[in-house]
């Protein structure tokens, strides 16, 4: 397989050989269960859908709970679909992945949510230093962006212009993390560095090399 998807527990942080401090993200990666395969000739493309997390069956689609019985599991939080896959390691109907497929040292990338925080100034959301001087009665400007456009021409403000608005919740790739050790026993894989999303947050593991 391609990838997992996953949950970030946490951070932490592990000695290397040479006694060096590395922070490493925890996250749960798997048991996850494959609930559909594509092909070409039924689908036009081939595809493994993984689905992760159980999830309670009254809360769940009665065209989903079919869909998960036919795969002979309970019905699942988060599905999501895996295209790349290595010779030799195609899944079958029903199968369980663990994280047992990736190996200690290799490279991941791995997309999340970022943490929303909601509407922000611009000091906060492009890193501006606000107007500075406090002097002439500028007492309320410290935070301020300043002039955002010209009078006679072009007598209008730019399309993307850095101001004020929603900042976070954005789907972000950290790509080439590291794994630094796994825990197959509870399903756990430390990678370098940081993951983006809260606690709790779900992610999707994959490997592009």
């Amino acid at each position: 397989m391609s990838g997992l998807i996953g949950k970030k527990i946490g951070m932490t942080s592990i000695y290397d050989q040479d006694g060096k401090n590395i922070p490493c993200t925890v996250i749960e990666a798997g048991p996850c269960v494959v609930t559909q395969v594509r092909n070409k000739e039924k689908d036009g493309y081939e595809a493994v859908q993984l689905a992760y997390e159980d999830k309670k069956e009254k809360q769940t689609p009665k065209a989903m709970r079919g869909h998960f019985a036919k795969a002979k599991t309970s019905p699942k939080k988060i599905v999501k679909e895996f295209t790349r896959f290595e010779a030799g390691h195609q899944k079958k109907f029903g199968d369980t992945i663990n994280v047992d497929i990736f190996i200690e040292g290799e490279f991941l990338d791995i997309v999340g949510v970022s943490k929303g925080k909601g509407f922000q100034g611009v000091v906060k959301r492009h890193g501006f230093h606000g107007v500075g001087e406090t002097t002439h009665g500028q007492h309320n400007r410290v935070r301020a962006p300043g002039s955002i456009g010209a009078s006679s021409y072009p007598s209008r403000v730019f399309k993307g212009m850095r101001m004020g608005g929603r900042t976070g919740g954005n789907r972000v790739k950290m790509i080439n993390l590291q794994v630094m050790k796994i825990v197959p026993e509870k399903n756990l894989l430390l990678v370098k560095g940081a993951v983006p999303g809260a606690n709790n947050s779900y992610v999707i593991i994959e490997r592009w090399s």
